[in-house]
């Protein structure tokens, strides 16, 4: 099970008179990562740190910042709340006191935690497509129970002349069940 923003969320913190700033928010792809990255980026910060996730494809960046202390802890803080989908900001004006590769981590991770944690989330599910064909005789019943399921959405249909043909889309988790319903309900003449 995973998760998914439901819109741009912030959190700041002053850390040992560094002030970071997390910016968190949904995107699609890794083009809109990037855009995403560039648009709330603040070029008068020392550092504009940050990850993302987007199913297996994922991407960090120190940003200057010594090797594993802010990207990597980014990405963790985003995979330890199961997101997908996401992209995580933390920009650092440093304040002049250093805080090794601990806090370094600490600070990072946590702060992208924490904006994260504030966030608007919900449950992603796995959808799969899949098209039901079958007389007209089954084609009401099918489509009656499909929508009475509560969780098959139904796309389209089209008409040929033996039948109709269903477009559908239902949880990948459910998928079996729901198609083991419908060749139950034809007595296997459905496809």
């Amino acid at each position: 099970m995973s998760f998914a923003l439901d819109g741009i969320c912030r959190f700041e913190q002053a850390i040992k008179k560094s002030r970071f700033r997390a910016t968190a928010g949904p995107v699609d792809d890794e083009p809109g990562a990037r855009v995403f990255f560039d648009t709330h980026a603040d070029p008068s910060a020392n550092h504009n740190c940050w990850a993302f996730r987007i199913g297996q494809t994922y991407r960090f960046s120190d940003d200057g910042e010594p090797g594993g202390t802010a990207g990597k802890p980014i990405l963790q803080a985003i995979d330890g709340l199961a997101l997908d989908g996401v992209a995580v900001l933390v920009t650092r004006w440093f304040g002049g006191v250093l805080l090794g590769s601990g806090g370094l981590i600490r600070a990072y991770g946590g702060t992208a935690a924490a904006c994260l944690r504030a966030g608007p989330k919900s449950e992603r599910v796995a959808m799969v497509q899949a098209r039901i064909v079958c007389t007209f005789s089954d084609l009401a019943l099918v489509k009656a129970r499909l929508a009475a399921t509560g969780a098959v959405r139904i796309d389209g249909e089209s008409f040929g002349g033996d039948g109709g043909e269903i477009a559908v889309s239902l949880p990948e988790a459910r998928a079996e069940t729901v198609l083991g319903l419908v060749a139950d309900l034809t007595s296997g003449r459905a496809r």
